[in-house]
């Protein structure tokens, strides 16, 4: 294929994470404009069928083959949303196109490519939880999948000597049951003991579920692939309420500031 055909155009379009009411009016838009969306299929269940709208679900891990799907559709003229959960580009399928784009035809540069923003998983737990991302902070990805897991201990170590507060995605699978514990050795080797440390369940969901337990007492059988967990730093403070769940915050100031 050598040129895209006129007015195709694709969308990469962030669901949130999970709760309709945290949908943007902007990712509604763009679904409805589609001729066909493409997705992994739970989060393709997540939106209400549309007649002449099709829908194009596939397995997870299936990122390029499917980001080399709506942009072949693209290509062709179509409108196409892709449908990613939480925000597009933070560990999902905004930078899978991007790879796909610059590994494919020419084409497929030639072609509109929008990314819409949506609310990730990091920041829904933050919210349920206080302020823990109130200062400085950084997120990594457990998931050795497409990084060796040496790099994934190198970067935990550094963020906890520096300070950061630590968002972990994809904690846990039935393929890595072990990671989420061996992180947990590793940061207590780094942070004290009473480091906050929450649990956020699908966040903002029917059956969300929130905690917060010091780092000396995480445990990995509390967490599961829908869990986002925030690691706090050694700045970080817990307000308890009584009757009320605790206050996780990061002071806005750190180091000689404070």
């Amino acid at each position: 294929m050598s040129a895209a055909a006129p007015g195709g155009r694709l969308t990469v379009v962030g669901l949130g994470p999970g709760s309709a009411a945290q949908v943007t009016p902007q990712a509604l838009e763009a679904v409805a404009a589609a001729d066909a969306l493409y997705g992994y299929a739970p989060y393709l269940a997540r939106l209400p069928e549309r007649e002449g709208q099709s829908r194009h679900a596939s397995d997870n891990r299936e990122e390029l083959r499917r980001a080399a799907a709506a942009l072949e559709a693209a290509a062709a003229g179509a409108q196409v949303a892709m449908v990613s959960g939480g925000d597009p580009g933070v560990f999902a399928m905004a930078a899978a196109v991007c790879e796909a784009i610059e590994a494919g035809p020419p084409a497929w540069r030639a072609l509109e490519v929008r990314v819409v923003p949506g609310v990730t998983a990091m920041l829904a737990v933050a919210a349920r939880a206080g302020a823990p991302l109130g200062h400085d902070f950084c997120a990594l990805s457990l998931s050795d999948n497409l990084k060796p897991w040496e790099l994934v201990e190198t970067r935990l170590r550094l963020a906890a000597e520096a300070g950061f507060v630590i968002a972990l995605y994809n904690p846990v699978s039935r393929a890595r049951p072990w990671q989420l514990g061996r992180a947990f050795d590793l940061l207590r080797e780094k942070l004290p003991g009473t480091v906050p440390v929450v649990f956020g369940r699908a966040a903002g969901r029917a059956d969300e579920r929130i905690a917060v337990v010091p780092l000396a007492e995480a445990r990995s059988d509390d967490a599961d692939m829908a869990t986002c967990i925030i690691i706090g730093s050694a700045d970080s403070r817990v307000v308890a309420r009584e009757g009320l769940p605790p206050l996780v915050y990061a002071p806005r100031a750190a180091g000689a500031a404070r």
